[in-house]
């Protein structure tokens, strides 16, 4: 029986390692186990930074909301208090938004959750 010869199989494996590496600099790029080892690397990042990535969001809608309550005389932590109060149903995002983009509908927002 012939011996089974692999090159082209390698060579599939290896292009599309780096085609995935693409843009590395240096070896990481050029050599099979430097590229390995990145691309490992890459994506261990990649899933643990899809998960930072949602909190990183909340705590700058939260800096976004509390700066904007600044300006009314207001602090963050007593404000969402008197949210869940009220049972008004905004979340962090859209108050965020409106807190940075629309400002006079913010305000608005918190007279009526202020209000006594």
């Amino acid at each position: 029986m012939p011996r089974v010869k692999r090159g082209t199989t390698s060579r599939k494996r290896h292009k599309r390692l780096f085609k995935a590496t693409k843009g590395y600099t240096a070896g990481r790029t050029r050599s099979v186990r430097r590229a390995t080892e990145a691309r490992l690397h890459a994506r261990k990042h990649a899933y643990k930074h899809r998960r930072l990535k949602k909190r990183q969001f909340r705590s700058l809608w939260i800096v976004r909301i509390n700066n904007g309550l600044r300006e009314h005389g207001s602090t963050y932590s007593t404000f969402i208090k008197e949210l869940k109060v009220k049972g008004i149903l905004l979340d962090r995002k859209a108050l965020a938004y409106l807190a940075a983009e629309q400002p006079k509908v913010f305000a608005e927002v918190v007279k009526q959750v202020i209000a006594k």
